[in-house]
């Protein structure tokens, strides 16, 4: 007798369809599973022979075939287990195929016959109601599998409970959608002594979601800055929460269904890898730029970074996306990410200061800042000097503007942004491009004569031409302006990065 039960296999943020299809054939006891699967789909014949028996049945005397269809996919990760299982059990005849065929299935099986979580269930639950049919899952996710609006969701514990369900002795209750997190706040900008042009920069790079760099000497409040910035950026509106969740269920990090409306924030170590960074591995997980997507990259100590895992980005910050090719699969994630980055001028850190700085100053500045590639800082619409902090700035009372003051006049501008682009694709002033950013960021006389005089004197390459546009756009929309001026394209000049000297 044969089974088939529907289930999916994931590639990058889309999930395809995958037949289960198990056959009982006569001959000697065998339990073999084909079609492309990786080493955890081989094992689940073992997680598979275990939770059976853990309810008191045996296996069939005969060879169990198993195929996953269609045959020449990749098939990675455990939550094949449990569709094995039901398929399995259906040829067995313990549970009725008919009742099986309404229902995707994914899940992983414990050898007691516990249902334990996978990655990647609001995408198979996605996938489902795409294709109108409902889905089963672990227990634990199922407040995730809620978040698609199934018609049903039967998320249950173990497997003994899911056959209950299906022969009527135990039904199992729909699953409520997991809770929304209120925005987080991190540390507030009073907390931040001086640094009124750094805090200026923060605030443009907020307001249009471009990216910044913050130069200094240790000590002088880069790193707080940029944990500041999550409390100022709006929060995420509900379908911008959706791809920031499904980007967390491919990795396995959204815990109880619970979908946030802040912002991520990731902090990568300067030592990690292109794949931790970009995405990759052996089942080609999203990185940290995907893991960031919609909110902060922040890169402390720059050039501390391997100078080829720094230009991985440069592609994902210029599309937005980031594709990550091998042999037997190519996959895309979102990127859509603000970089902020922090560096020391020098390797010691004290280039300005005489009585501090090495002697190999300003060499060894030249040296240590050469370790980011230029088409990297090509990308940063902002290049900020932040000076160290003195005792005289220590002393002072906290400052009386902080993040809430911030955060709403970010946020209207912001809402400038969203009236002006609803129509677009681009969401932010730093999205915008060809017609749509000449449309509305084209500077009056006086500010297009100041643009076309300092492209040359600066020697602006075409991106950071257009980046400059972007950039005054941010500050005229932050300053009510309905048109860029010459002061916007002033300012936005002044972050724009300097040509070396010769």
């Amino acid at each position: 007798m044969a089974a088939i039960v529907s289930t999916v296999a994931y590639l990058g943020l889309e999930a395809r369809s995958v037949e289960v299809q198990v056959q009982l054939i006569p001959g000697l006891p065998a339990f073999n599973v084909v079609g492309l699967g990786d080493k955890a789909v081989g094992e689940s014949r073992e997680r598979v022979r275990g939770a059976i028996a853990a309810m008191g049945l045996a296996l069939p005397p005969k060879r169990i075939a198993v195929n996953l269809s269609p045959a020449d996919l990749p098939k990675e990760g455990s939550h094949f287990d449990l569709p094995i299982a039901l398929a399995l059990l259906g040829a067995m005849g313990v549970v009725d195929v008919e009742s099986l065929s309404e229902y995707f299935v994914v899940g992983e099986l414990g050898l007691d016959g516990r249902i334990a979580p996978s990655p990647g269930v609001l995408l198979a639950a996605m996938h489902a109601g795409g294709e109108g049919k409902g889905l089963v899952c672990p227990a634990a996710q199922g407040p995730e599998a809620a978040w698609a609006g199934l018609a049903e969701v039967l998320a249950a514990p173990d497997l003994l409970s899911l056959i209950n369900h299906f022969k009527g002795h135990g039904l199992l209750g729909r699953p409520e959608p997991g809770e929304v997190e209120e925005p987080g706040h991190g540390p507030d900008l009073r907390q931040v002594r001086g640094q009124e042009t750094a805090k200026r920069a923060l605030e443009i790079a907020a307001a249009g979601g471009h990216n910044l760099l913050m130069v200094g000497p240790p000590g002088a409040g880069k790193s707080l800055m940029a944990s500041c910035l999550p409390g100022i950026l709006p929060p995420l509106d509900p379908s911008e929460a959706l791809e920031v969740s499904m980007v967390q269920s491919v990795a396995g990090t959204l815990t109880g269904g619970r979908l946030t409306r802040t912002r991520p924030f990731r902090n990568p170590h300067h030592s990690a890898s292109m794949a931790a960074l970009t995405g990759g591995g052996l089942r080609v997980k999203p990185g940290e730029v995907s893991l960031a997507h919609l909110g902060v990259l922040f890169l402390d100590e720059l050039p501390e970074f391997n100078r080829s895992v720094l230009d991985s980005l440069r592609q994902p910050l210029e599309s937005g996306t980031v594709s990550v090719a091998r042999a037997n699969a190519h996959v895309t994630y979102p990127a859509r990410v603000q970089l902020v980055a922090a560096m020391n001028p020098c390797r010691c850190g004290h280039l300005g200061d005489a009585s501090l700085a090495c002697a190999r100053a300003p060499r060894c500045a030249a040296d240590y800042q050469a370790k980011v590639s230029g088409p990297l800082l090509d990308r940063i619409d902002l290049h900020v000097e932040v000076q160290a902090v003195s005792a005289a700035d220590l002393v002072l009372p906290p400052p009386s503007e902080g993040s809430k003051e911030v955060a709403a006049r970010v946020a209207a501008a912001r809402g400038v942004q969203t009236a002006r682009f609803r129509d677009e694709a681009a969401r932010t002033n730093a999205e915008a491009d060809g017609p749509v950013l000449e449309a509305v960021a084209t500077p009056d006389e006086p500010g297009r004569r100041l643009l076309t005089q300092a492209a040359e004197a600066m020697r602006l390459s075409a991106r950071g031409y257009t980046r400059v546009l972007r950039v005054a756009r941010t500050i005229a929309d932050l300053a009510g302006a309905e048109q860029v001026g010459r002061i916007h394209v002033a300012e936005a000049l002044s972050y724009r990065r300097q040509p070396p000297r010769n």
